[in-house]
């Protein structure tokens, strides 16, 4: 009876775990955005003269390189889904990944891998191929991203990062990854993947994220010329990866404008770091938007 007595407990307190955690993501949330706007306002004049030195051009040069960098990060997505066992033709996959994407910008992480869990399913794809390519874009953006902010920033300033790279390649090995995801799959007690991941199709998702790092360069650069193409690629690099790791906060916001910030503060003054930070992640917000109502009516023209 005592054992009985006992196990009761359990049972409300698994339920207020995720109430804890919705609580706690949204006071990170919350401290982020308020230190952000109190960065805003202490600097607000030179904010709005930041905002005043940028140009209806140079905005839309950067939207459409960062509509450029979106596709190069579906394209790293649809190359790991197809060396998984799933390949899907080009218009469907937009739909399936940008239309998911839109779920970061819910609290919580795993609105976007839902959606396109469900939306995969409708096209053949099983659940479980769907998230373990969702998954493995994680250390494949991380990598590439730390190692072109370590390869166009110097040593001298972040060396540090060659600390969190042979830890990240060691995740890019398809044997290792393929281990994980066994071990995930059967403590889910869900079938294994038929087709294990492939060197040929990790280094091919490598290249797409390479070159969706250029792209997001270019939308920065655009916005921000003064430091160089090189400088711009190496500092978003930098700033998503640091962002993303905070994935308790929905897409990084706040985190990725304080690091970017940081990193522009060598060759900008605080407000139009601040300007820059707040237009680079306006313009990602719209191309995410205009990428996802692409693709939403590319897929239903082509049903239609």
């Amino acid at each position: 009876m005592s054992g009985g007595h006992e196990a009761l407990p359990a049972g409300p307190a698994r339920a207020r775990r995720p109430l804890l955690r919705r609580v706690l993501r949204l006071g990170f949330l919350l401290v982020a955005l308020g230190f952000g706007g109190w960065a805003v306002a202490r600097q607000w004049d030179a904010v709005l003269a930041g905002f005043a030195r940028l140009s209806l051009p140079m905005v839309a040069a950067s939207l459409g390189a960062v509509i450029a960098a979106l596709l190069g990060a579906m394209l790293t997505w649809r190359t790991l889904l197809a060396d998984l066992g799933s390949p899907l033709p080009f218009r469907p996959a937009t739909k399936v990944f940008f239309v998911g994407q839109l779920g970061k910008y819910i609290p919580g992480a795993v609105w976007p891998v839902i959606a396109q869990m469900e939306m995969g399913r409708d096209l053949g794809v099983p659940r479980s191929r769907s998230a373990a390519a969702f998954f493995l874009m994680m250390p494949v953006q991380l990598a590439s991203g730390l190692l072109v902010a370590l390869a166009t920033l110097g040593w001298n300033r972040y060396g540090w990062l060659l600390l969190l790279i042979p830890v990240l390649l060691v995740l890019l090995e398809p044997k290792v990854i393929n281990g994980l995801i066994g071990f995930g799959l059967r403590r889910l007690k869900r079938e294994p993947l038929e087709r294990p991941l492939t060197r040929r199709g990790m280094l091919t998702a490598l290249g797409w994220a390479l070159a969706g790092w250029i792209c997001y360069g270019l939308h920065l650069y655009f916005v921000f010329p003064q430091g160089g193409l090189i400088f711009a690629v190496g500092a978003f690099a930098l700033s998503w990866c640091l962002g993303i790791m905070t994935f308790v906060v929905p897409a990084g916001a706040g985190v990725r404008e304080v690091a970017m910030v940081a990193v522009l503060s060598p060759v900008l003054d605080a407000g139009s770091a601040i300007a820059v930070a707040l237009c680079s992640r306006i313009v990602i917000i719209i191309g995410d938007l205009i990428c996802a109502g692409l693709a939403g009516m590319a897929a239903r023209r082509r049903h239609g």
